[in-house]
């Protein structure tokens, strides 16, 4: 193959989620052909994120602002702040234009198994923002897993002493799914959050 150039970059693609070695080796590929349109600029791109991209300091989002852009919108509404596990979770819900709120990323959830305590979540600046008032709800939008439920329970706990309400986003069965192939647990979800 090629050179100690090409192999370094072809290991450090396929350290990306989604890459495996041949789809680095494609994509390596891909850059190298025509390196002045594609390599370049991905490169000096890369650099700068890498000097300027920062985690907001009031709700974890990546930005090149602190605070980030979404924290400064004033047409926000400051009194809702969705609680999410990451940056990609909050990156989802803006791409789906459903919430018009603030977040807060937690950087994780619980997990016994994966040594996560409550002391590895970011909870001190969402317990600030609530103690500043204003807040009138807090939305839990976490996963559907184990981990999730736990860290759902055990932020529910913390949070009932701040007078707020204090929800959950809705699970069960998404668009187009049919019943017949959904596990028991999506299942049980949809039916108990089932409404009028």
């Amino acid at each position: 193959m090629g050179g100690p150039e090409i192999e370094r970059l072809i290991a450090l693609l396929a350290r990306l989620p989604g890459f495996g070695p041949r789809s680095a080796r494609r994509a390596a590929l891909t850059l190298l052909r025509d390196p002045a349109t594609r390599l370049l600029p991905l490169a000096s791109a890369m650099e700068h994120a890498a000097r300027s991209v920062r985690a907001c300091r009031l709700c974890g989002n990546l930005d090149s602002r602190d605070p980030c852009t979404i924290c400064e919108d004033p047409h926000r509404d400051r009194g809702i702040v969705c609680v999410v596990e990451g940056v990609g979770d909050l990156w989802a819900l803006e791409r789906a234009a459903v919430h018009r709120g603030l977040y807060h990323v937690l950087g994780g959830t619980l997990s016994a198994l994966g040594g996560t305590g409550p002391e590895d979540l970011s909870t001190a600046p969402l317990l600030s923002r609530l103690e500043e008032g204003g807040v009138r709800e807090v939305i839990l939008a976490l996963g559907a897993t184990v981990e999730g439920a736990t860290t759902v329970h055990w932020l529910s706990e913390r949070l009932a002493g701040y007078g707020i309400t204090v929800s959950r986003v809705a699970q069960g069965v998404p668009m187009g799914g049919a019943l017949d192939v959904l596990d028991d647990g999506t299942l049980a979800a949809a039916l108990m959050a089932r409404r009028a």
